[in-house]
C-alpha cells in the first residue's frame, strides 16, 4: 500500500518540478525583454530593432515557451496522447528559431551600430548568439529524437531553454547587470544548480545529460570569448554577414 502511494507522490513531485523549472525561465524572458518586445508600445523610448525580422523571430520563440508550458500542462493533466501529438510541432518550431536567429543575428552585426547597446565590436560580439544557438539547436534537436525516453528528453529540453535565457537576462534593468555584461551569462547557468538538485533527490546521483550538459553551457561563455578573438573567427564572421550582402 504504501509503495502505491509513493509513485503518484513522486510523479506529482516531478512535474511541479518541471513547472516550476519552467515557469522560472518564462519568467527571466518575459522580464528581459518586457520593455523591448511584450510590452513595446508602452515603453516608446527603449532602444530596439528597426527591422521586422526580430519581431518574427520574437513572436516564433514566444511560441517554444508557449509550447512548453502547454506540455508541462499536458504531463500535469495526464493528458499523455495530446502531449505527444503536439510535441510534433518542436520539429517546425526549432528550426525555424535556429534560422532567424541565426539570419537576425547577422543582421545585427551588419548594421553600423552593430548590437543594440553593445559596446563590443559587431564581429566579435557575433560569437554570442551564434555560439548560444548551435547549442539550443544541439539541445533540442536531441530533445526531438529522445522525445520517446522521457528523463532524457526532459532533461534536454530543460537545457535548451535555459541557454535562451542569457540573452533576456542581459535586459534586466538593475544591477549587476546594467554595469557587468557576464552576469547574464552566469546567472543563466544557475539554472543548474536546481536541475542537479533534483538529479540526487529523484535518482541519487546526477543524470548523465545533466553532467554533459551542464559542462557544455557553463564552457559556453569563456569559449566563446577565446574564439571571438581568434583570426579564424574574425575570417568566418565576415564571410556570414557577406552572406547577407
Amino acid at each position: 500500500m504504501s509503495m502505491s502511494i509513493a509513485a503518484p507522490r513522486a510523479v506529482n513531485v516531478e512535474r511541479r518540478y518541471y513547472m516550476g523549472m519552467i515557469l522560472a525561465i518564462v519568467a527571466c524572458v518575459l522580464l528581459g525583454f518586457s520593455r523591448s518586445f511584450f510590452l513595446r508600445p508602452l515603453f516608446p523610448g527603449v532602444h530596439a530593432p528597426a527591422e521586422p525580422w526580430f519581431y518574427v523571430h520574437g513572436a516564433v520563440f514566444t511560441a517554444w515557451l508557449g509550447l512548453l508550458l502547454t506540455q508541462a500542462s499536458l504531463i500535469g493533466s495526464r493528458n499523455l496522447a495530446l502531449h505527444k501529438r503536439l510535441g510534433i510541432a518542436g520539429f517546425v518550431i526549432v528550426p525555424l528559431m535556429v534560422f532567424l536567429g541565426t539570419v537576425g543575428a547577422l543582421i545585427a552585426a551588419r548594421r553600423p551600430g552593430g548590437f543594440i547597446a553593445i559596446p563590443v565590436p559587431p564581429l566579435e560580439f557575433l560569437v554570442v548568439p551564434l555560439y548560444g544557438l548551435a547549442l539550443f539547436a544541439l539541445f533540442a534537436g536531441l530533445g526531438l529524437a529522445w522525445r520517446k525516453t522521457p528523463q532524457t528528453h526532459k532533461r534536454l529540453i530543460l537545457l535548451a531553454s535555459i541557454g535562451l535565457t542569457e540573452a533576456a537576462i542581459a535586459r534586466w534593468q538593475f544591477e549587476p547587470y546594467l554595469s557587468f555584461p557576464p552576469a547574464a551569462f552566469w546567472t543563466s547557468t544557475l539554472f543548474l544548480i536546481p536541475m542537479i538538485g533534483w538529479d540526487f533527490y529523484s535518482r541519487g546521483r546526477v543524470h548523465p545529460v545533466t553532467v554533459w550538459g551542464g559542462i557544455l553551457l557553463v564552457s559556453e561563455g569563456p569559449l566563446r570569448e577565446l574564439l571571438s578573438h581568434t583570426q579564424g573567427w574574425m575570417i568566418f564572421a565576415k564571410w556570414a554577414t557577406g552572406l547577407l550582402a
